[in-house]
C-alpha cells in the first residue's frame, strides 16, 4: 500500500446506539476524483455507505470537503486494521458543485506536495553528510 496522504484525513460519525455517535478520523493513502482508500479499525462491509469530511489541515489554510457520501467497493485487513476503497457516489469529477471543486483543490495541493516531496530526496541532513 502507498505511503499515507500528508496532510490529509477523514472524519466520519459512527452511531453506537440510539443516542450515542463517535467521531472517527482516519488517515487517507489514495485519492482521486472517483474515490479514495482509507485506513481505520471501524468495521464497515463491502455496500455499506459512509458520509466523510475530507480536511487538508495546512498552516494558513484549511481546506474542507464536507459531506462525501463514499460506497466501500473493497476490504482488505491490514495487522488489527482495514483499508477501505471508497467510491464517491453523488460526486462527478466534472460537475461545478462546491463539493466537488474542494475535492478537486485537495487534490491539486497534494499534488504539489507529493512532488516537492519527491525533489527533495532523502532529505537535507543526508546531503550534508556527503558534502562533509
Amino acid at each position: 500500500m502507498n505511503e499515507e496522504l500528508p496532510d490529509l484525513v477523514a472524519r466520519f460519525r459512527i452511531r453506537h446506539g440510539i443516542f450515542r455517535k463517535e467521531t472517527v478520523e482516519a488517515r487517507l493513502y489514495e485519492l482521486d476524483s472517483y474515490g479514495c482508500v482509507m485506513k481505520t479499525d471501524k468495521l464497515f462491509d463491502p455496500g455499506d455507505t459512509v458520509v466523510l469530511d475530507l480536511i487538508m489541515d495546512m498552516p494558513f489554510e484549511e481546506i474542507r470537503a464536507e459531506g462525501v457520501t463514499g460506497l466501500v467497493t473493497e476490504k482488505r485487513k491490514h495487522c488489527s486494521n482495514f483499508f477501505y476503497s471508497l467510491d464517491f457516489v453523488e460526486l462527478d469529477g466534472r460537475d461545478g458543485s462546491p463539493v466537488s471543486d474542494k475535492l478537486r483543490r485537495i487534490r491539486e495541493v497534494l499534488l504539489k506536495k507529493q512532488s516537492l516531496k519527491s525533489r527533495r530526496g532523502p532529505g537535507p541532513a543526508s546531503s550534508m553528510r556527503q558534502m562533509a
